[in-house]
């Protein structure tokens, strides 16, 4: 579903600037405080950096699977059994880290600010879970790769809650499959070689261009379809802001960029607020 095609919205130019004017000498974390007051449809764009602070590798870090070449493939992973088993016994041995791993400091300033009414929806490129593990409302969380939370079945796409599952190849299943169906069981998330779920990618265009800030956090934005919401918001007339350790090659089309950890940052920002 391309996303660069869509229209503005109609109505989002009717109430406030396409875009927010530059102030000079102005810190960028006090700037972003400021773009952030007044504002009551923000949505947040979540990448790997939110979620490095809860202990998961960066995909295109040292121990991510850019830089490792795990890739898992959607058509190997249908047609080889020992890429499935091998697959599923990875599984069984990483399980117990899995569960350990928490919401960090930003994952629970972000659900302070969806419960102030500011924050309108969280769309992620993370398959972990931990937007809705910290306390959002699910229906606001939209997860643009799947979630590991689930698995579902290759022919019919059953879904089956992740703990299930992992209970029974931790009791010794070798190759998981469908209740219903018999139908092997795959990841809940995006496999390499296959699109994004088209519902999901629809509900998040939708969201960016209703929204009055986009606030992408953690993201190197260099990973489409997902790298085109803050230009969609921002054409919508929204205001845009970045917070990401690194610099990306898109800051200079934002309102705001603040370099840094995203937990810090936004627990610091809601506190600013009056929030925490």
């Amino acid at each position: 579903m391309p996303i660069e095609s869509d229209p503005p919205h109609g109505s989002a130019m009717t109430d406030r600037p396409l875009s927010e004017p530059r102030q000079e000498g102005t810190a960028p974390f006090d700037r972003l405080v400021e773009i952030v007051r007044g504002r009551r449809r923000i949505v947040a764009l979540t990448g790997a950096g939110i979620s490095t602070e809860s202990g998961i590798p960066d995909y295109r870090g040292p121990q991510g699977v850019w830089t490792t070449g795990k890739l898992p493939r959607l058509d190997d992973f249908a047609t080889n059994p020992e890429t499935r088993r091998a697959y599923w016994a990875g599984w069984r041995d990483r399980y117990p880290e899995l569960v350990a791993i928490q919401p960090n400091e930003g994952h629970r300033a972000l659900v302070r600010l969806e419960r102030a009414g500011l924050l309108t929806a969280v769309i992620t490129q993370n398959i972990d879970g931990l937007h809705i593990a910290a306390g959002h409302e699910p229906e606001r969380v939209m997860e643009l790769h799947g979630s590991r939370r689930w698995f579902r079945c290759l022919a019919n796409g059953h879904m089956w809650p992740a703990g299930e599952i992992l209970e029974s190849v931790r009791a010794g299943e070798t190759e998981p499959a469908c209740a219903i169906c018999g139908s092997p069981l795959r990841s809940g998330t995006v496999l390499f070689g296959e699109a994004l779920p088209p519902d999901t990618l629809r509900r998040a265009t939708v969201a960016a261009r209703d929204s009055d800030l986009m606030l992408v956090i953690g993201s190197s934005l260099v990973v489409n379809p997902a790298a085109r919401l803050p230009g969609l918001a921002r054409t919508a007339g929204a205001a845009t802001a970045i917070v990401n350790r690194e610099p990306t090659g898109l800051d200079d089309t934002f309102d705001v960029v603040v370099h840094g950890e995203a937990g810090p940052t936004l627990s610091r920002l809601v506190a600013s607020l009056g929030l925490s």
